[in-house]
């Protein structure tokens, strides 16, 4: 699939999560969960796109995705260590 394709559709789900905000407390964890999610596919997507030029690629899914999402840029760096150094191929 086209990398803008999968942008734009991520970038389109954010914004409608972020849109339908819902009153109740459980739906409301469950949005926000869903948008770290889908922000931390995206760091994901930028590392595996900028990483490529010294061989680094970090496999996108949800637990990765997760980790990347709610822990962010130190998430994302762990990660990237953690297949760097600990995971050679």
């Amino acid at each position: 699939m086209s990398p803008i394709i999968i942008i734009a559709v991520l970038c389109g789900l954010i914004l409608f999560l972020l849109a339908s905000g819902s009153a109740a407390k459980p739906f409301k964890f469950l949005g926000t969960a869903c948008i770290k999610i889908m922000i931390g596919a995206l760091f994901l997507f930028f590392l595996n796109a900028f990483g490529s030029k010294i061989g680094l690629h970090v496999p996108i899914n949800l637990a990765t995705s997760s980790v990347s999402g709610f822990l962010g840029i130190p998430g994302m760096l762990g990660l990237a260590a953690l297949q760097l150094w600990i995971l050679p191929h």
